[in-house]
């Protein structure tokens, strides 16, 4: 079992800035794509970044330029950086990982519980 732990959601202004982690245990032999979604009341989940284990970053349009999304290897730990926060980034977070048990076994997709963000106005 692999098992999710997000955390540094809550409530900021406008402007403000957030960190959210993620830190990924148990049978974990290799992650291959980190990232993060998230989804507002009413609303679809989406994609808001995501990582490759060898670097490679990917973001929605809506966040470009004011989130950054990293990642600790050596840790299984995501990060996301939320800066220039705005109302409509009012959503729950979640963490996803594509991780193997075994280098012998296929990827399977783990999801976090979700962390609320809320953005006032």
């Amino acid at each position: 079992q692999v098992q999710l732990v997000e955390s540094g959601g809550g409530l900021v202004q406008a402007g403000g800035s957030l960190r959210l982690s993620c830190a990924a245990s148990g049978s974990i032999a290799s992650i291959n794509t980190m990232g993060w979604y998230r989804q507002a009341p009413g609303n679809q989940r989406e994609l808001v970044a995501a990582v490759t284990r060898g670097g490679s970053t990917n973001y929605a349009d809506s966040v470009k330029g004011r989130f950054t999304i990293s990642r600790d290897n050596s840790k299984n730990t995501v990060y996301l950086e939320m800066n220039s926060l705005k109302p409509e980034d009012t959503a729950v977070y979640y963490c996803k990982i594509s991780s193997r048990r075994t280098y012998l076994t296929a990827f399977n997709d783990y999801w976090g519980h979700g962390t609320q963000v809320t953005v006032s106005s």
